[in-house]
Parts: C-alpha cells; sequence; structure tokens
C-alpha cells in the first residue's frame, strides 16, 4: 500500500477514534416515573405492549440504549431524536400534563401512527418488535380516540 493510501486510512481511523470521545450528553434514564401513562392510567395490555415496544425508547424517560447508541455517528442521531422526541411527547410526565395536552398528543399519536408516520421508518428497522401492522395502527388510534373522549366525560 502507498504512503497516500495508508496516510489516508490512519486519518480515517484517527478521526472515528476521535468522534467516539467527542462528548455528547445522553438523555438520562428514570426506571421510576409516578406520573408515567402506564402507571396512572388504565391501558388495554395490548396497546401497553405496542406503546412500550414501538414509542416509549423516544418517548419516555425509559429509554433503553442498545449497544450501537454509544457508537459514534449513530450515537449523534439516537440522543437526538431522543431528545426531540421526549419533547414532543414525553409519557414519563403523562399526569402532570393538563387535560388539554393530553387530548392534543392523543389527537398526534391518532394522526402520527394512522399516516405510518411513527414509529420513525428507520427505528423498525433495528427494532423489529417495534413494526406494527395496520391492525396494530388501527388499535391504537381506536384507544387514543377512546382516551381523548374519556378525558372531557
Amino acid at each position: 500500500m502507498s504512503k497516500k493510501k495508508s496516510l489516508i486510512w490512519y486519518s480515517i481511523i484517527g478521526i472515528f477514534i476521535l468522534m467516539q470521545v467527542y462528548p455528547v450528553s445522553q438523555p438520562e434514564v428514570v426506571k421510576e416515573n409516578p406520573n408515567d401513562l402506564l402507571v396512572t392510567t388504565q391501558v388495554p395490555d395490548n396497546i401497553a405492549v405496542m406503546l412500550k415496544e414501538s414509542c416509549y425508547d423516544c418517548h419516555s424517560n425509559e429509554t433503553i440504549y442498545p449497544w450501537y447508541s454509544y457508537v459514534a455517528p449513530v450515537k449523534w442521531l439516537v440522543n437526538r431524536d431522543t431528545r426531540l422526541g421526549r419533547e414532543e411527547l414525553n409519557f414519563s410526565n403523562w399526569a402532570s400534563m393538563s387535560k388539554m395536552d393530553r387530548a392534543t398528543a392523543l389527537s398526534d399519536i391518532s394522526d402520527e401512527v394512522s399516516e405510518g408516520d411513527m414509529p420513525m421508518k428507520i427505528y423498525p428497522i433495528m427494532h423489529a418488535e417495534a413494526k406494527l401492522s395496520d391492525e396494530d395502527r388501527q388499535a391504537i388510534v381506536d384507544w387514543a380516540d377512546e382516551l381523548t373522549e374519556a378525558l372531557f366525560d
């Protein structure tokens, strides 16, 4: 191998190593969440399982970080998606949300899930259990719509 190719490879490896030590704060994991949706609200078991498998990694404080979420540049994407997901909706804070915020969140869930926008397209590629069938999507939509109505009964 020529000196030029060696230098290129050493540079690529060096950059990759430097990327690993670049400090990035990972959203905190909290396992005890007394205001969590699944703690404070009666959710059918099948819906609870789907929410845990398809939503909770980005939309709760109970994120499970897989091995690849510690390797840059993937860790940057995972941390950003988790942070943005929690900002948009955090099931761990459900009971502390106002009734109107919960209704808005449920409406958004219904829209995003029915349109196939959630979970994000890339998520089920690495998490096969998160893939939602059309029937699963409809079940979540029906549940969200029913819970919205129940909020105002």
